[in-house]
């Protein structure tokens, strides 16, 4: 049985119609018979088949499914380390990633992305890209998101954008509700929440500009 409803297939299909280059969406997941309580995966199934249902509906998408905990390597090649997981890839990896099924207001984030994608280039203005072009380390960027917040796409979604403007740049969209571990960690009581790094931390779908100036704090911030 599917995930998605005919009209919204048929809706998706409109979105997807133009999409300009290849896009390779690869899944994470663990839906073994013998569930280990440490990787108890709820939601894996549903993103496994909601994934497959969104590559159907384009024949610029390919999928690539692993297992977890069998595929160690491709699971440490990608930086995977929750499930589940979704890569979505262009041309190149561009350090973009969603945690969690998404759901609610979160199946726009992966549509948009896949379409931003496809056609190979982030829409950040040139000056912020002159900006993110001085970052000489890795910048990780974490967008903790819930299912029912309708001010979470726009964060997720710039996130993925800066991914997009710079190598050093990896940024997880991340269903806070299924991490509740990692929720507790960043002290998420309202959505979006972003970490930057570990040093930077704030609330809100910020402007781009804004964004930008936190990206650069925490890459000259040094941790003891």
């Amino acid at each position: 049985m599917g995930i998605l409803q005919e009209n919204v297939k048929e809706q998706v299909k409109g979105l997807f119609k133009d999409l300009k280059n290849p896009v390779k969406i690869v899944v994470f997941t663990q839906e073994s018979l013998i569930t280990l309580p440490a990787f108890e995966c709820e939601t894996c199934r549903d993103n496994r088949i909601l994934m497959e249902e969104l590559a159907s509906l384009s024949d610029k998408i390919s999928i690539e499914v692993y297992d977890f905990l069998k595929d160690e390597e491709k699971k440490n090649y990608y930086q995977i380390d929750k499930i589940p997981a979704t890569v979505l890839i262009g041309e190149k990896d561009y350090g973009i990633r969603f945690y969690g099924l998404p759901a609610g207001y979160e199946f726009s984030t992966i549509i948009h992305a896949i379409k931003l994608i496809s056609e190979g280039e982030s829409k950040i203005s040139e000056i912020n890209k002159g900006k993110l072009a001085t970052l000489t380390k890795p910048i990780h960027i974490q967008v903790f998101v819930t299912l029912t917040c309708p001010y979470c796409p726009q964060a997720g979604y710039l996130a993925y954008q800066l991914a997009m403007a710079s190598d050093l740049i990896r940024a997880d969209v991340i269903n806070a509700g299924e991490f509740p571990q990692l929720a507790q960690k960043y002290n998420v009581f309202a959505v979006p929440k972003i970490v930057i790094n570990e040093v930077i931390q704030f609330e809100g779908a910020l402007p781009e500009d804004v964004f930008v100036e936190k990206i650069i704090m925490a890459h000259n911030t040094t941790i003891e």
